[in-house]
Parts: C-alpha cells; sequence; structure tokens
C-alpha cells in the first residue's frame, strides 16, 4: 500500500475519533438534566492553553452523612445530581466520584470540587469573570450520572435576573 493512502487512512480513523466524542457529547447536552449553577472564577487564562475562566463547582451537600465540623474542610468523593434547578452532592467511591471539599453541616452544608472546570473563551471577547460587585457570575451545566458537571455557557445574575453572555 502507497503512503498516501496508509495517511488518508490515519487521517480518516483520527476524523472519525473525534466525530464519536463530539457526538457523545452532543447526544449528552440533550439528554442528561441541565442547570445553572452560582460558581466562583479562579484563574482567568493561562498562555499554554489560551483563554479560560476555571470555575469552582459549588453544590448542595445536605444528603451527605459526613459531620463536620463548622470551620474545618473535609475531603469527600462525590457524584453530582440536578433536582429541582439544584445541584446535589451524593455520596460516592474513591474509584467514581468527583474529589471535593464538605464545609459545614447538615441543611448548610456546601460542596467544593478540588479541580476547578474550565470554559474557553475567544480571544476578543473581554474577560467575563471580572464583574461589578452586584452581580453573580453563573454557569449552565450539562450533569452526566459520573464525573464532574459540563459547562455550557455563563451567564450573570443582576437583581435576580440570568441572563447568558454572548462569547462568540
Amino acid at each position: 500500500m502507497r503512503p498516501l493512502y496508509k495517511g488518508l487512512i490515519l487521517a480518516l480513523i483520527h476524523i472519525l475519533l473525534v466525530s464519536s466524542l463530539g457526538g457523545k457529547l452532543l447526544i449528552d447536552r440533550s439528554r442528561l438534566p441541565r442547570i445553572w449553577i452560582p460558581t466562583a472564577p479562579v484563574d482567568p487564562e493561562l498562555p499554554i492553553r489560551g483563554r479560560y475562566i476555571r470555575l469552582l463547582v459549588e453544590a448542595d451537600a445536605s444528603r451527605l452523612a459526613v459531620k463536620v465540623a463548622t470551620s474545618a474542610k473535609t475531603w469527600v468523593h462525590v457524584n453530582f445530581q440536578a433536582e429541582n434547578g439544584k445541584l446535589l452532592a451524593l455520596p460516592a467511591t474513591a474509584s467514581d466520584g468527583v474529589a471535593a471539599y464538605l464545609t459545614g453541616s447538615g441543611a448548610a452544608a456546601r460542596i467544593q470540587t478540588v479541580d476547578p472546570m474550565a470554559c474557553f473563551i475567544p480571544e476578543h471577547v473581554p474577560d467575563p469573570s471580572r464583574r461589578a460587585p452586584d452581580e453573580e457570575l453563573w454557569v449552565e451545566v450539562t450533569v452526566p450520572h459520573k464525573g464532574p458537571p459540563r459547562p455550557i455557557r455563563i451567564g450573570v445574575k443582576k437583581a435576580g435576573v440570568l441572563t447568558p453572555l454572548e462569547l462568540n
């Protein structure tokens, strides 16, 4: 077989692999629950990866049975679930859960993921993580059965009104 044909076959295999991943994510986005959650920006940009915002995921942890001192952070593994427009953290094992910190207990318990999620933004768009004091940064996410939520788009909540940002 000629090298040109080998190269074309390899290119076709790569295109099929990337397309299958893109198709899986599109199917998940249409099938899995989508919710808006409040978030906090961590780091606006890394020169190697381009412009992006690292966002910490916070969730309601009132269903976890772990007891924590009010000032302490406890390392736990959780899976996320969307219920009634809220992101809930449920207990998981270390092999199939997302690493997170638990603070508080009872109804005030909150979970914050250890690894922030990355939302990539175009070069020409102003940094959406820089907000006025009366504005909150929110992110719409897809909530898979296992693993961390996947970001879809960013929005700003001001005076109780959530407005998605046009970042294209």
